[in-house]
């Protein structure tokens, strides 16, 4: 797991590097791949936050503190950044952006679905599964407890019958 702090130091050195590229680039398609660094750091220090979040590592206030400025942060550069689409006549590229994200977003909470819904059915057939070995554990003793029965009424009764 990245460290929460780092997460959020490499965001922001992300957005200074972009905002310092985007001021001596002439096109906007070179500052593609340092935009799309920018956003893999928001990604990973919104990860990294709630998984300290989860981890109970530190107070709610600090973490949501952290969590919604290096979000907001992210938020402010996202407008600039749409404002440049805007600037340089390329808004039809920043919608295209906008909704090819948006697909995205829907196929990564799709997956994200899935592997629930397989966590939670293997889970299930673990549980069943220790059900049935403690049913079959159980079977086996009562068996087990018969057999002997069986045989110390044998063993104590000769040949000729007991009770008699």
């Amino acid at each position: 797991m990245i460290d929460p702090i780092s997460a959020l130091n490499g965001l922001q050195s992300a957005i200074s590097m972009v905002k310092k590229a985007s001021k001596v680039a002439n096109e906007l398609g070179s500052l593609a791949p340092m935009i799309g660094k920018m956003f893999d750091a928001k990604s990973q220090a919104t990860k990294a936050m709630l998984q300290a979040k989860r981890e109970k590592k530190g107070s709610n206030m600090g973490a949501a503190l952290q969590i919604e400025m290096a979000l907001e942060q992210a938020r402010a550069f996202e407008e600039e950044l749409k404002m440049l689409f805007m600037q340089t006549g390329k808004i039809d590229v920043w919608n295209k952006i906008k909704a090819r994200q948006a697909e995205m977003d829907l196929e990564d909470a799709k997956e994200i679905s899935a592997l629930k819904r397989a966590e939670k059915e293997a889970k299930a057939k673990d549980e069943e599964m220790q059900e049935i070995a403690m049913i079959i554990g159980g079977i086996a003793f009562v068996l087990l407890l018969v057999f002997i029965g069986i045989s110390e009424l044998m063993s104590l009764c000769p040949k000729g019958g007991c009770g008699r």
